[in-house]
């Protein structure tokens, strides 16, 4: 029996859930392809689709999307061999196409939907600064009372994230996202790959010393523990392990 079988929707009322991924850039750290990161995308999708919902997925531009290739499990590296819910996305053409045309976020309507959820990678912490129509459409949609879920780096957008009065969205909250800890763990991994000059960080800036510096309650798990953080309408999840719990707090707060 699958969790659809167990936890019957309505057919013609289904939950409606927008999942973010962060266009192509590039790293001004290490001048490499950054992107998306697979897991963030499919194991949110997997949840919400066992459980009826309708998910779309979306991008800051629309268009083609490219993960970072460490997401991928199959990899050269074998660094995500072992996430056989993404290997499932991907060995299937019709999913794994959806993220080659991805829809602008402009093309959000927040009437039409139940919750966003806003995937990581590293793209985000070099591009949501700037991508101020997935600022505000993140901030309607937690103003509106819908559900508003942000996971691992794609939390770099509660830097950001504003009400019209100019207040920060996550002052005052609890939130969780990348750690410093995690954050350690990745300079040296790319230390010693030689991608990176020791002692140089790869993230231009870190998650959580930045969501504190803006008045937020920052909590996490310790380091690549699945863990997700639920304030009211607003979600976040600490890091790539974290899609999972981060999907079962929106499905909590929709509902089941």
């Amino acid at each position: 029996m699958s969790v659809r079988d167990a936890n019957p929707v309505d057919a013609k009322n289904p939950k409606r859930v927008a999942i973010v991924i962060a266009n192509p850039a590039l790293s001004t750290t290490t001048g490499s392809p950054v992107g998306f990161w697979w897991s963030e995308l499919t194991h949110p999708w997997f949840a919400f689709t066992e459980r009826g919902y309708v998910v779309e997925i979306f991008s800051p531009d629309g268009g083609k999307c490219e993960a970072d290739a460490l997401s991928d499990p199959r990899d050269a590296s074998g660094y995500s061999q072992t996430d056989l819910i993404s290997l499932g996305f991907l060995s299937s053409p019709k999913l794994a196409a959806l993220v080659d045309n991805t829809r602008p976020v402009a093309e959000i309507e927040v009437e039409s939907f139940d919750a966003i959820v806003v995937a990581g990678g590293q793209a985000p912490m070099f591009t949501y600064e700037h991508a101020t129509g997935l600022q505000r459409t993140f901030v309607a949609f937690h103003d509106a009372g819908k559900v508003a879920a942000a996971l691992c780096h794609g939390t770099a957008l509660l830097r950001y994230a504003r009400r019209a009065d100019g207040s920060l969205l996550v002052a005052g909250k609890t939130v969780t996202g990348f750690a410093n800890v995690e954050e350690d763990f990745a300079d040296k991994a790319t230390w010693e790959m030689g991608a990176l000059e020791p002692g140089k960080h790869l993230m231009p800036w870190r998650i959580e010393d930045e969501l504190k510096a803006i008045g937020a309650n920052y909590i996490q798990a310790g380091p690549w523990r699945p863990f997700a953080v639920r304030d009211g309408n607003l979600i976040t999840g600490q890091q790539n392990f974290s899609g999972a719990e981060t999907a079962r707090l929106v499905c909590e707060a929709l509902g089941g």
